[in-house]
């Protein structure tokens, strides 16, 4: 094999009489970027093969299961896949955000930050975990000297992996470079962040995009990912003269590469734009009473256009339904018994959103099945917190990541993901029911008498 390898790299059949290399034309070869390219791809396959317990070709559909080996957890809600970790990039890290790749589905990317037991590693960590194969090690490890605490895949550039750093700086990775620093990372200047980045989205199409960022130091930054040398945009979040909006959160409804919506360190939700007469915040939702620790739109396609609708989830132990419509929330969701760290709809059914507690609870709701109680529970044996999830592309997976450097992902049952072809009328009558309910009680509340 290796006498092939070298027939190869340096361009001789591999039929010819084999010739002996010197010490010297040996380092040569080991030392070059070809062959180092070639051993990093061929240690990847390598692995993967080894893990697997038997056929590498695995046939996903279950057609090479025995009989009646694929039955035993269709009726499950919720069954754990498998668990992401590695003891010596994840341990005693927290993770901090997850991402999809839109490409590649199997791939599962998330951020972490600092170990405090361990001062000499880098503060900030990316893995990019592999969904297709048994391997337990990532398929990539990247790093930076503070703590990552959002990350994301290009999505028109798939080789590429942006993230948000603790210091404040956007850093980008490129995983068809033999490095695991940044290629590319924005100064630390007063023109950009200067507070952790909690979040950062590519937003636009293939011929036109930008990169977005918000931190708590109040700015929205506009950049392109070929020059980070600074933000193509700036702007300070600010509600009529008030002081500036230390965004946790931020997302765009479906569609828009314009409007968007921010939630913040003291509990508002705000709505704002990025062109226009009037760019910056244009209003402000009050609902939660601490910090919003997640916010998602609607993204379900259908009959219906739901876009208009978007969760949020908070340390006062709640989660909120909203409408762009309205200032005030639709409902609110008061099942956990600890700070809700996450919430995100399910990209399929758009009744379907899940959540993640301080308590290591995993919750499935449905709208059009019960709004008092979740649909699928799930809490994680170790007594962890979870505080970050993403559903797969799919909406057949969800994944969880905990405060320990865990990654747990979830299939979920065929009948909870997919949707039935009544679910968007039936979330409109649900959504009447909410509202109705809403006067109701708030014309009972005008009308009880002050003792």
């Amino acid at each position: 094999m290796f006498a092939l390898l070298i027939a190869f790299l340096i361009g001789s059949s591999p039929l010819a009489p084999p010739c002996e290399l010197s010490e010297e034309e040996k380092e040569k070869i080991v030392a070059s970027a070809e062959f180092a390219r070639f051993f990093d791809r061929a240690s990847r396959v390598v692995e993967r093969a080894l893990c697997e317990d038997s056929d590498i070709f695995l046939d996903y559909t279950g057609g090479d299961k025995e009989e009646g080996e694929g039955e035993k957890d269709t009726g499950a809600k919720l069954s754990l896949n498998r668990t992401f970790y590695d003891e010596k990039w994840s341990k005693h890290r927290t993770v901090t955000s997850m991402d999809w790749s839109t490409q590649f589905p199997e791939l599962l990317m998330a951020s972490y930050n600092q170990n405090e037991d361990a001062g000499h590693e880098p503060e900030g960590v990316v893995l990019v975990w592999n969904q297709r194969f048994k391997k337990t090690t990532p398929e990539y490890v990247f790093h930076c000297q503070s703590g990552v605490m959002s990350a994301t895949f290009a999505t028109f550039h798939p080789n590429l992996v942006i993230g948000g750093t603790y210091s404040g700086q956007i850093v980008v990775w490129d995983n068809r470079l033999n490095k695991r620093t940044p290629v590319q990372r924005s100064p630390l200047s007063a023109s950009a962040h200067t507070h952790p980045v909690y979040c950062v989205n590519v937003v636009g199409s293939q011929n036109a995009h930008n990169l977005v960022s918000v931190s708590t130091d109040g700015k929205f930054c506009t950049w392109s990912l070929d020059m980070l040398s600074q933000p193509q945009e700036s702007m300070e979040l600010q509600h009529k003269q008030a002081k500036a909006v230390a965004a946790t959160c931020m997302c765009f409804p479906y569609g828009d590469v314009n409007n968007f919506v921010v939630g913040s360190e003291e509990g508002a939700v705000y709505t704002a734009c990025r062109h226009g007469s009037k760019p910056g915040v244009l209003d402000m939702f009050e609902g939660h009473m601490s910090p919003v620790t997640g916010i998602d739109c609607h993204v379900a396609q259908g009959q219906v256009d739901f876009s208009y609708l978007f969760l949020t989830s908070s340390f006062d132990w709640t989660v909120k339904l909203w409408s762009l419509k309205e200032n005030r929330p639709l409902y609110s969701f008061e099942d956990n018994g600890d700070y809700v760290y996450d919430v995100q709809w399910s990209p399929t059914h758009p009744a379907l959103f899940g959540t993640v507690d301080g308590m290591g609870k995993l919750d499935l709701w449905n709208l059009n099945t019960d709004t008092e109680v979740p649909l699928a529970s799930v809490t994680i044996e170790e007594s962890t917190a979870l505080n970050h999830l993403r559903w797969s592309q799919s909406g057949h997976q969800i994944a969880a990541g905990d405060d320990m450097g865990k990654i747990h992902v979830y299939d979920v049952g065929e009948h909870v993901a997919t949707p039935k072809s009544d679910e968007w009328s039936k979330l409109v009558h649900t959504l009447q029911d909410l509202k109705n309910n809403k006067v109701d009680a708030e014309e009972a509340l005008i009308s009880t008498p002050i003792r």
